[in-house]
């Protein structure tokens, strides 16, 4: 995914009349333009609802708010871009005059030495708390052998997505599989440069940054959700296969965005229409422990992707890509929406990546 920033998106070109006076105006609209064009821009905010506090007259400097608003609905959008039937999900939208809320983004990491790569979710704190989020709640997902970790905006906790953060534990699994790993991801990269290291050191200090630097950021920060290791060994995906389909998923994808969800009034009514129209979705809708949130999912898209086969050559597999899910979040109190995850959940949803 390092050509988020700068590939053509899927989204419809039909209706994109934007209704918002003077957004061109604002500061992330100059923000996306600058990074990925017009054209992208229009299209992004035809697709996304945006709250009006991140929508201020362009300035000099970019707030953690905006920079934020501006990473989601790019990750979002590369989400669109690899998963059809999210990509007819969202056409569908526009065309009927409707945006998506981006309730929250999914993504894996292992727990171990990743070489250059910080182990884990570090990888991902040290980006997403300079950009205003904090970790709201831990999550065991013990039969996955991971732990899950919910980052939420502080500034506008219900209307910038969350980022949920899952991170695998290869010492939970057998010493083949663990050597396994480590041959994966053990020599990993590092995407961010210390320039843009030094910028997120700058947007802790003081919550926003200079508009220049901001262009050069979020491309960087786009690139962290990415594979960071070499094309794996066929034979190593097997061995992670056989006991963890969530590190065999990382192997191929590495960090990328799992899925991306849609917040919606009705995920019951959402899943039958869009099983009436033939889309492959879950079965089941998902429920939490407390009942206020429901959730369900199209099953994942399958790719072609390169392996190292035992002779040393390169071989393309069809295996599990990224998926688009949906939730229905109930208040808990008056006015204030339950914005926690549920392991059970969570475990459930993680299953459409793992078979065809």
């Amino acid at each position: 995914m390092a050509d988020a920033a700068a590939n053509c998106a899927p989204f419809p070109t039909d209706n994109c009349t934007l209704t918002m006076p003077n957004l061109h105006e604002t500061t992330l609209w100059a923000l996306l333009d600058r990074v990925v064009g017009t054209v992208r821009t229009v299209r992004l905010f035809e697709a996304l609802t945006v709250h009006a506090t991140v929508l201020q007259p362009h300035g000099d400097r970019v707030s953690r708010a905006e920079l934020a608003q501006a990473l989601t609905m790019l990750l979002f959008e590369d989400v669109t871009r690899r998963v059809p039937t999210a990509a007819a999900y969202v056409g569908d939208a526009i065309r009927s005059g409707q945006k998506l809320v981006f309730d929250h983004g999914a993504l894996r990491t292992v727990a171990t030495d990743n070489g250059a790569l910080p182990r884990g979710e570090l990888a991902f704190r040290r980006l997403l708390e300079p950009l205003g989020f904090q970790c709201r709640g831990v999550y065991p997902l013990d039969r996955l052998g991971m732990t899950g970790r919910a980052f939420t905006h502080v500034d506008l906790p219900e209307d910038i997505a969350q980022f949920f953060v899952s991170e695998l534990h290869p010492e939970r699994f057998s010493p083949a599989f663990q050597e396994a790993v480590q041959r994966v991801v053990g020599n990993s990269r590092d995407p961010l440069p210390l320039a843009s290291k030094d910028m997120l050191g700058e947007l802790a200090a003081k919550g926003s940054l200079g508009f220049e630097d901001a262009t050069q950021l979020l491309p960087n920060l786009v690139c962290c959700f990415d594979r960071q290791h070499q094309e794996p060994r066929w034979s190593d995906y097997q061995a992670l296969l056989a006991e963890s389909k969530e590190m065999a998923w990382i192997a191929t994808e590495g960090n990328a965005f799992n899925h991306a969800t849609d917040r919606v009034a009705d995920v019951v009514a959402v899943a039958d229409r869009q099983r009436q129209l033939g889309r492959p979705i879950k079965e089941a809708v998902e429920v939490s422990t407390s009942g206020r949130v429901r959730q369900t999912a199209f099953r994942a898209v399958m790719v072609e992707r390169l392996f190292v086969g035992a002779d040393g050559a390169l071989r393309m597999e069809a295996v599990p890509g990224s998926f688009h899910e949906f939730i229905t979040r109930d208040e808990e109190t008056p006015g204030v929406l339950d914005l926690r995850f549920d392991s059970g959940n969570a475990t459930a949803i993680f299953k459409m990546t793992s078979k065809a």
